[in-house]
């Protein structure tokens, strides 16, 4: 591309980021995204999230442990040991 265009090498890379620096700032400069709150309580006592060693212990824990299970795959299958 560089010879092709008569150009240096360094002068296709640096262009190449100034379009790809554009672009990162075009993208931060669109509407922030507003996600949907259901209930509108907030956080649930104890959650900090600025904690990640605290939110994954939170997250496995057996009362939240159930909404983040997957359904078996052979669910409503009878089973092959049968």
């Amino acid at each position: 591309m560089a010879a092709d265009t008569h150009r240096t090498l360094s002068y296709v890379i640096q262009d190449a980021l100034r379009e790809t620096l554009a672009r990162r700032r075009d993208a931060a400069a669109r509407q922030p995204v507003r996600l949907p709150v259901i209930g509108g309580g907030g956080l649930r006592p104890g959650v900090d999230l600025d904690d990640n060693a605290r939110l994954l212990e939170l997250l496995e824990s057996p009362r939240d442990a159930r909404l983040f299970k997957a359904p078996p795959d052979d669910e409503g299958q009878p089973d092959d040991d049968a």
